[in-house]
C-alpha cells in the first residue's frame, strides 16, 4: 500500500506532462471542455426505459450550443458527441492537451431505492461520508471496461475503500473556482428549474483528478426515480437542464473576467500575527518556495482575525480575484508536507502545498524546472 500511494503522488506531480500554469492563466476564460459521461459499451446508470450515458451526451450537446450561440468568445471542445466509449484518462487529456480553463463532467444517478431525488454537483476532493464515496465508485466504475487500466491508474481499484487513501495527497490549487461554479450550477438547477438541490460535495473523482483545471462533475438527477427519469428524459427537462449549466457557467465567466481585468492590489505581509516566529528553514525566500495554502475569501481579511488563531507563519497573496492565506515559506516539498498535518488539525481540512517563486504563485512543473536549475 505505501508503495502504491507513491506511486500516486509521483503521478500527481509528473503525469502526462501537464502544465498546470495553463488553467485560467490568464484574465479571460476562452476554452471549455465538456464531458458526457460514459458511453458505448458503458451504458453508466440505468433507469426502466434510460441509460445515463443518453442523457448525458443529450445535455451536454444542448449546453454546448448554448454556450457556442451566447458567449462566441469560448470555444468548446466536447470529449465525445456521439455514442462511443472513451477512457477516464483519455478525457481528462483532451482538457490538457487544449489548455482548458474550465472542464465539465455531466452525468446521471441510480440507487436501489427509487425515491430518491434532485441534482448535485461534485467537485475534486476527499468524500465527506459513505454517500459521496458511493457516487465516486460508480462513476470512477468506468475504468472497468478500459482494457489497460491498471497501467493507466497504477492499480487504482474503483470498488476498493482503501484506494481512496491516495486523494489525501491531492494538492488541489484548483478548489475555489470550481466550488464557485458548482454552487452556481445548483442555484440555476434550484431557483430556475425547479430541482431539488442535493448541494455540492467533494469526492474522488478520477476523471476530474487528472485534468490540470477547474472543474466539476454534475449528477442531473436520479433515473432510478421515474418521476426525475421521465423529466431527464424529455427534451424540454434537457433544455431546462442545460440552460440553467449555461447560465451558471456565464455568471462564473463574467466574474472571474470582472475580477482579473481589475487592476491588482499589491498584497505581501500586510500584518505580522504577534505569535509569529521566523525560523532559519522558513527564512522567506526571494526564490522558490512552498506554502501551505488554507483559505480563501473575495475580501480581505486582517492576519490578526481569530479564525487564525494558532496558524504560524501567516502570509496572504491576491491570485484570481481571491485572498489567498498561508502558513510558512519552506525551501523543499518535503518541509512543506509536514507543515500540513498542522494546519488540517486547526480545522483547515482542504489545506494543501503550493509553489512559489518570490510572492508569485507558479506551477509544479515550473518549480520542478528552478529546482533543476533551468
Amino acid at each position: 500500500m505505501r508503495d502504491f500511494l507513491k506511486t500516486l503522488f509521483v503521478l500527481l506531480l509528473t503525469f502526462s506532462g501537464i502544465n498546470l500554469s495553463n488553467a485560467q492563466a490568464g484574465s479571460k476564460i476562452n476554452t471549455i471542455v465538456i464531458d458526457a459521461g460514459h458511453g458505448g459499451k458503458d451504458p453508466g446508470a440505468l433507469g426502466k426505459r434510460s441509460k445515463e450515458k443518453d442523457i448525458a451526451l443529450a445535455v451536454t450537446l444542448k449546453t454546448g450550443a448554448y454556450i457556442q450561440k451566447n458567449l462566441p468568445d469560448v470555444k468548446v471542445i466536447y470529449t465525445r458527441k456521439e455514442d462511443r466509449f472513451i477512457p477516464l484518462h483519455k478525457r481528462a487529456e483532451i482538457a490538457n492537451k487544449n489548455n482548458a480553463d474550465f472542464f465539465l463532467s455531466i452525468h446521471c444517478n441510480a440507487v436501489e431505492s427509487g425515491n430518491a431525488s434532485g441534482a448535485e454537483t461534485y467537485i475534486m476532493g476527499l468524500h465527506k461520508n459513505d454517500q459521496n464515496l458511493n457516487v465516486a465508485m460508480k462513476e470512477n466504475a468506468a475504468i472497468l471496461f478500459e482494457e489497460n487500466a491498471d497501467d493507466e491508474y497504477s492499480g487504482f481499484d474503483a470498488n476498493s475503500v482503501e484506494s481512496y487513501i491516495q486523494f489525501n495527497l491531492l494538492q488541489n490549487e484548483n478548489l475555489e473556482q470550481s466550488s464557485v461554479l458548482a454552487e452556481n450550477i445548483q442555484k440555476q438547477f434550484k431557483d430556475r428549474v425547479g430541482r431539488k438541490d442535493r448541494g455540492v460535495y467533494q469526492a474522488g473523482f478520477l476523471v476530474l483528478w487528472r485534468t490540470a483545471m477547474p472543474g466539476v462533475l454534475i449528477e442531473l438527477g436520479y433515473i432510478s426515480n421515474a418521476e426525475e427519469e421521465k423529466f431527464l428524459n424529455s427534451e424540454n427537462g434537457q433544455v431546462y437542464m442545460a440552460s440553467a449549466i449555461y447560465r451558471a457557467f456565464r455568471d462564473y465567466k463574467k466574474e472571474y473576467e470582472k475580477e482579473n481585468n481589475q487592476p491588482k492590489p499589491v498584497v505581501r505581509k500586510i500584518e505580522k500575527p504577534k505569535q509569529k516566529t521566523i525560523t532559519p528553514e522558513h527564512k522567506p525566500s526571494a526564490g522558490l518556495n512552498y506554502r501551505v495554502q488554507f483559505y480563501t475569501n473575495p475580501r480581505q481579511v486582517v492576519l490578526h482575525d481569530k479564525r487564525f488563531k494558532g496558524i504560524p507563519d501567516l502570509e496572504v497573496y491576491y491570485h484570481n480575484g481571491m485572498y489567498k492565506y498561508t502558513s510558512g515559506r519552506f525551501n523543499t516539498l518535503d518541509e512543506a508536507k509536514v507543515r500540513v498535518p498542522l494546519i488540517k488539525s486547526l480545522g483547515y481540512s482542504d489545506a494543501f502545498v503550493g509553489a512559489f517563486e518570490g510572492d508569485e504563485r507558479i506551477s509544479f512543473e515550473r518549480a520542478r524546472q528552478l529546482e533543476s536549475g533551468k
